[in-house]
């Protein structure tokens, strides 16, 4: 059977891969535990020739199909969870309760789910096996982490060859074309929490305290001037502080301020240096201002990156499902991370981009992935699941 089938068949699955869609877009769920997400991945695999497993520590779900070949295994994945926002995108089938798939992560799991049928009707035809690793908690819980460590890279018996993902985007990338890139595609990603602690006092008379104020201000202000005077400009650190919390009213000196960052780099070079360089900032203006700082650094995901054969392979599997428009090479990674980082990390493999703003709708426009008001067109779903299927197909028949 041909990739250009596998997309036909596809389409045939539009509608109730809108369905399916909608149904968890009904009900996000956050964090490691989606049980009723979970429930729903089960339903839907009811019935395929897949080996089932679940996961201990979170609700994952892990199938193996099991190829008429005795080739090796390709893993396919799909993030699950939601996020903590109010969604106000005005779908008829919005969420409601403060969680929402602000992310498009109701559509990777369907496409996987798509992607499960598409293969099981061609079982006969793999000359190996495919792992369908559906992940809870990709949103900073480091979901990838816990299914690593409960096995799902082994989950045929052998490690796969090759691992695929791929993540919707409500913006930046045109209605329905794929992007990938070899190398870095995703920033390594960071958090960090800096408490200033000084002495208060009364407003009037700062000279009696120790204001922590000031000098935390200046470390915001001086980590800017340490990412663009430390680093290369080709090979970038971004630091953020998007929380600031200071103080209880306009005369009283606080002791203490507490602010938090986001730190994110595109090489293995840049993530090793830059908490080094952000501790040496703020400890050398806390000591220049006779202040205690204590700084909280962890480090969340490291860089998506792509091997340069297997991001090649996924552009031409998409162009030949999807014809040659298809597709448009990326030019410069993205700066939002990913932990699928942790699977490539292990197993040679690629992550794409697949344009999902309404079609016709300016994508340089329309609310990013995050924003309460995201939209994400049901119109792709077959398009990411041919992908997805295509993938393993081409992948497994390339290694017999």
């Amino acid at each position: 059977m041909s990739l250009s089938g596998i997309a036909e068949d596809a389409r045939e699955l539009s509608g109730e891969l809108a369905r399916l869609r909608h149904r968890l877009h009904r009900s996000p769920e956050t964090g490691l535990n989606l049980p009723r997400t979970q429930e729903a991945v089960l339903a839907e695999l009811d019935g395929l020739p897949l080996e089932i497993r679940t996961g201990e520590a979170l609700s994952s779900v892990v199938g193996v199909l099991r190829g008429a070949g005795k080739g090796p295994a390709v893993l396919l994945r799909g993030d699950m969870d939601a996020l903590p926002i109010a969604e106000r995108s005005g779908v008829e089938f919005a969420a409601t309760g403060g969680s929402m798939h602000a992310c498009g992560h109701d559509l990777h799991t369907t496409m996987l789910v798509g992607a499960a049928r598409l293969l099981a009707d061609r079982r006969a035809e793999l000359d190996g096996d495919v792992v369908f690793m559906f992940q809870p908690g990709e949103e900073g819980h480091d979901g990838a982490r816990h299914m690593i460590s409960e096995g799902v890279l082994e989950a045929s018996g052998s490690r796969p060859v090759a691992a695929y993902g791929l993540h919707v985007m409500a913006s930046v990338v045109p209605h329905g074309v794929f992007t990938t890139r070899p190398g870095p595609m995703m920033a390594a990603s960071d958090t960090v929490t800096v408490t200033v602690t000084g002495a208060g006092g009364h407003g009037s008379a700062p000279h009696r305290g120790l204001d922590p104020i000031p000098a935390a201000c200046t470390m915001v202000g001086e980590l800017q001037t340490m990412v663009t005077r430390r680093f290369d400009v080709f090979d970038p650190v971004v630091v953020t502080v998007g929380s600031f919390h200071a103080g209880t009213q306009h005369n009283i000196i606080p002791e203490q301020v507490r602010f938090e960052a986001t730190v994110r780099s595109l090489s293995a070079e840049s993530h090793a240096r830059v908490k080094d360089a952000f501790v040496t900032v703020c400890e050398g203006v806390a000591g220049a201002h006779g202040l205690a700082v204590d700084i909280d650094y962890r480090r969340l995901y490291p860089v998506t990156e792509n091997n340069a054969e297997e991001a090649g392979f996924a552009a031409d599997t998409v162009r030949e499902l999807h014809g040659e428009q298809s597709v448009e090479p990326a030019r410069n990674p993205f700066t939002c991370s990913e932990d699928f980082s942790r699977v490539l990390h292990s197993v040679p493999g690629a992550f794409l981009a697949l344009g999902a703003c309404p079609e016709g709708a300016d994508p340089a426009s329309m609310p990013n992935n995050h924003s309460a008001q995201a939209l994400f067109a049901d119109e792709v779903l077959d398009r990411g699941a041919a992908a997805y299927a295509g993938l393993a197909h081409r992948r497994l028949a390339a290694a017999g």
